[in-house]
């Protein structure tokens, strides 16, 4: 699902209640632990060492060891991949059970993590990630989303199922901070599920507000490394009047159990309480009907297999797409050559800095490509919805799913075989007052920029002091080019003043032994602090 701070994984063996007595063997199951090489140890401890508790992570340059080899932008895909629990739901006439269905989709992704403690890749402004679900009915799922903020990081997303009558829209605003032998990652931000088929309002659809979990990644200094979700999310309806109130438990050092859950849901209204939720997210949940106290398996994440997306080829991306633009980076993190992942991420990071510096010089406002403000407010078209901040910049009313999928697909590529329509002229400096409010249209065609083409990255273009004192050329706002060179310069450049607080990327030039592993402790005495006071 959508994650920051994520961690390693060792085995260990445990007997699950829905296994069968025929099982010769016990299952493996991952508990979310990492042995860390000695010199890596030390290169955190140079971090932390800088830092005191509550202090803010975002500005600081994590080594690459921790990273894991993919951008937040594809990370958030986790929410989406168990779409067996999805597709059935807007077909259950039930309101309670459509509800409660809600809520076992909304548990099913958090299983999902990668090995080792790792944090996704941080998305440079403007970033652009898409990929599709084809799914066994014939149907298809399409997933676009772009990096809307970088200081604050904001990642806002779009997801919809045109055969299925779903619709997801969210954004994601996690914040990081050092707690002492911790580090928390707020996972800030709210999605909405829409079901376009259900609701007392056929133009807005039935709406269920999701928020997530707070993140942690224990033991950075002393004892295990180990990776909890933390706090209360909610699953709510206001149509409906019904809320899940979810509690991701974190083990305390005296007693309990690592990725516990427990909760409830309710009626709003009337205050009753219809089930309670129990279990381990990494594992069995169950629910429990309050009115007859009988007790059922929820969702076993031992024995779900999730469904990762498709993306288009490499050789079909732009260079701001995330899978293109972090390949080097992404190759180098999975070989574990470190000093090569840093020198990769670095280039990425200076031409997101660069970028910044020529905006800033031009006086250049900065807008997303594919997403726009929300219209909230009282009366407002996208009224409830003001917490997303941004939302997907197309209409997507088609009358058939033939003809959304047809919306959908001409926003951005998705699937195989589609390109973005080239740019060939870029008028100078002043020539145009505001940002592009339409996204430039996809192609079908196999023709590619071949701006950044021996780096992997866009280059920016240098001009002359002769040139910046030249009259611009007259603009015909007619002129069907007009909309994508506004889009074209509204993602160009550059450097911040201050810099990080940290930048230890010389640190990790440095020769680690490889064959020297960390002995984990079998207590932590640190003292773990909820995100939210």
């Amino acid at each position: 699902m959508m994650m920051g701070l994520v961690s390693g994984r060792r085995r260990a063996t445990s007997n699950a209640s829905s296994r069968s007595s025929g099982d010769g063997n016990q299952a493996e199951i991952e508990d979310d632990t990492l042995v860390v090489e000695p010199e890596q140890g030390n290169v955190l401890g140079h971090i932390i060492s800088q830092l005191r508790p509550g202090a803010d992570l975002s500005r600081v340059v994590l080594p690459t060891f921790i990273l894991e080899p993919r951008s937040m932008l594809e990370r958030i895909t986790n929410f989406m991949c168990h779409p067996e629990m999805l597709l059935p739901i807007p077909e259950i006439d039930d309101p309670v059970q459509r509800f409660v269905s809600v809520v076992k989709f909304y548990l099913s992704g958090w299983h999902i993590r990668p090995p080792g403690v790792k944090k996704p890749l941080n998305p440079v402004l403007g970033e652009i990630f898409t990929c599709y679900w084809d799914f066994p009915d014939k149907t298809r799922g399409y997933y676009i989303s772009e990096q809307t903020s970088h200081h604050p990081p904001k990642s806002s997303y779009f997801y919809m199922v045109p055969g299925h009558n779903i619709r997801v829209d969210g954004t994601l605003k996690p914040r990081s901070r050092f707690l002492g032998n911790s580090a928390a990652s707020l996972m800030e931000g709210t999605a909405i599920l829409t079901l376009l088929n259900r609701g007392k309002n056929p133009a807005k659809g039935e709406r269920y507000i999701l928020t997530q979990p707070n993140m942690y990644a224990r033991g950075i200094l002393f004892g295990k490394m180990k990776y909890e979700l933390g706090d209360h999310s909610f699953v709510r309806c206001p149509e409906l009047d019904l809320c899940a109130d979810i509690e991701f438990k974190t083990k305390g050092w005296v007693g309990g159990t690592y990725n516990a859950i427990g909760g409830t849901i309710k009626n709003e209204k009337t205050g009753e309480i219809l089930y309670e939720l129990s279990g381990l997210w990494s594992d069995e949940m169950f629910i429990k009907d309050v009115k007859n106290g009988h007790k059922e398996m929820f969702f076993n994440a031992l024995r779900s297999k999730p469904s990762p997306p498709l993306s288009r080829p490499l050789e079909e991306q732009e260079d701001r797409e995330s899978q293109k633009l972090w390949a080097k980076t992404a190759q180098a993190v999975r070989e574990r050559n470190h000093e090569l992942a840093t020198d990769e991420k670095t280039k990425v990071e200076d031409m997101q800095r660069e970028e910044a510096a020529i905006r800033a010089n031009d006086g250049i406002e900065w807008n997303p490509k594919l997403f726009r403000r929300v219209k909230g407010g009282p009366s407002g078209p996208e009224e409830g919805e003001e917490d997303l901040e941004w939302i997907l910049n197309a209409q997507i009313d088609g009358a058939t799913p033939e003809k959304q999928a047809a919306q959908i697909m001409a926003i951005y590529p998705i699937v195989k075989g589609q390109r973005y329509k080239p740019v060939n002229w870029i008028p100078p400096r002043g020539s145009i007052s505001g940002p592009s409010t339409h996204a430039a249209q996809p192609s079908t065609g196999h023709g590619s920029a071949e701006a950044g083409k021996d780096s992997g990255l866009p280059k920016v273009q240098e001009r002359s002091s002769s040139s910046l004192n030249e009259d611009p050329p007259a603009i015909d706002p007619a002129h069907k080019s007009t909309a994508e060179i506004q889009a074209l310069l509204s993602a160009t450049g550059a450097r911040p003043t201050n810099g990080p607080l940290i930048d230890f990327h010389q640190d990790m030039k440095k020769s680690l032994p490889h064959s020297v592993k960390r002995s984990d402790t079998e207590d932590s005495n640190d003292e773990f602090l909820d995100a939210l006071d």
